[in-house]
């Protein structure tokens, strides 16, 4: 962003709506431009029609043989309540080859699927429902054998055996588009820090889940004010550390009778002692990850200051900063090596969405592709959230990144060298 925009961006990021209505009446000014060309450092992979979702977990298979993907079978909407996404991978070998269709779901949204991912070697799960009820599938696709948990997932385990999850219905409410808007699990919406939901573990081997940290609990962790716990409180965004021992997540909170202003913060806890850590963040986190070394990389705001800042242990509170004020915009990242990662910028006054690579060492900053993101696909207020990020995510060599573009003119999954 330059000076302007940012000046702009400051004023105006706290309220999503608000943000969201600016950035599209700022873009629509630039529309009488011709597009600008596509760039890539190498040839991009591709195949149309398909989708993963959010940056936070790998599609590729440990080997890199096998890639997750989402077929959709709508038209450029919302999904509406019996529209079905038809879930597989794609074999991979030096390219995207044939798609293997392993089932189909009637839970997801455009930014973060189905959940789609791996639980073991031969092991996907992913979110569906039945009935009313959200639950989880899982498909083994060595002996292809199926079975089912009696509750919907958002991450899984190193190990495979447990998940992290929390109320979709309550999260689709107070953030449309990130849950399933056609069914309800238990969102408790009325009460505003509910001692009967928020981050739950469950076991996969039990079909079980406990209740490990109520939106009540959570809301007394820290100095919260008075005006703070007047809002509705939700989980979201939670992930496993690499060793198993923590679950990091978002705890945020809205005020959802005067205003969308959206506060946020990072928290971690341990799974043995039940000890909850907060990042120092000031009001605002986005987008997070993890590396093998259990650090955090996450844009947030640390002081005034909003920037990638990589949290170097679990506690959250020994942390720098990384490639600022070069990289001053949002982004999803993922870890190419515990040293390096990439990251996505927003569709800029062109609409064009940027790749980068960002040593953490040297914070280098290297420009990977600037890629067309068109006006069809902006997300409308307030809830038709149908827009395209990049959301970008590597396999375990670090020499291959996924992510979703719609360069082309149509949603599609790309695989590209880097």
């Amino acid at each position: 962003m330059n000076k302007i925009e940012k000046i702009v961006y400051d004023l105006v990021k706290s309220n999503p709506r608000v943000k969201q209505n600016i950035r599209n009446l700022y873009q629509s000014f630039f529309d009488i431009l011709p597009n600008k060309k596509n760039f890539s450092i190498n040839k991009i992979d591709l195949k149309e029609g398909y989708f993963y979702g959010f940056h936070d977990v790998t599609p590729f298979s440990e080997d890199s043989s096998k890639l997750l993907a989402n077929k959709i079978t709508i038209p450029l909407r919302m999904p509406e309540r019996g529209d079905v996404l038809e879930v597989g991978y794609f074999n991979f070998d030096n390219g995207i080859k044939d798609f293997v269709k392993i089932g189909e779901t009637l839970a997801w949204n455009y930014h973060k699927g189905c959940r789609l991912q791996w639980l073991k070697k031969n092991c996907i799960i992913y979110n569906n429902a039945e009935g009313d009820n959200l639950i989880s599938c899982i498909h083994n696709i060595e002996d292809n054998s199926k079975k089912s948990l009696p509750f919907p997932i958002d991450s899984v385990s190193p190990c495979g055996q447990y998940i992290s999850t929390f109320s979709y219905g309550r999260l689709e409410k107070l953030m449309p588009g990130y849950g399933y808007r056609v069914y309800n699990d238990i969102s408790l919406i009325k009460e505003k820090t509910s001692k009967n939901t928020g981050l739950f573990l469950g076991d996969v081997n039990k079909k079980t889940k406990e209740l490990i940290l109520s939106l009540q609990d959570l809301a007394k962790i820290g100095d919260l004010s008075s005006e703070d716990l007047n809002c509705h409180h939700y989980v979201t965004h939670s992930l496993f550390s690499p060793d198993g021992k923590y679950i990091s997540f978002l705890h945020r909170w809205v005020d959802i009778t005067y205003t969308t202003r959206r506060h946020t913060r990072l928290l971690t806890i341990n799974l043995e002692s039940r000890e909850c850590f907060v990042a120092p963040t000031n009001d605002m986190v986005s987008h997070y990850v993890w590396n093998k070394q259990n650090q955090i990389i996450a844009y947030s705001r640390v002081g005034n200051i909003d920037s990638h800042v990589l949290f170097e242990e679990p506690t959250l509170q020994k942390y720098r900063r990384i490639a600022y004020p070069k990289l001053n915009s949002d982004g999803h990242q993922s870890f190419i090596s515990n040293d390096s990662f990439i990251t996505d910028t927003y569709p800029d006054k062109n609409r064009m969405a940027n790749l980068y690579k960002v040593d953490c060492n040297t914070e280098n900053v290297t420009l990977l592709a600037k890629l067309n993101s068109y006006k069809k696909f902006q997300s409308l207020p307030p809830d038709r959230h149908w827009c395209c990020d990049l959301h970008p995510r590597m396999n375990s060599k670090g020499d291959l990144a996924c992510f979703d573009s719609v360069h082309t003119g149509n949603r599609a999954i790309c695989v590209m060298k880097i």
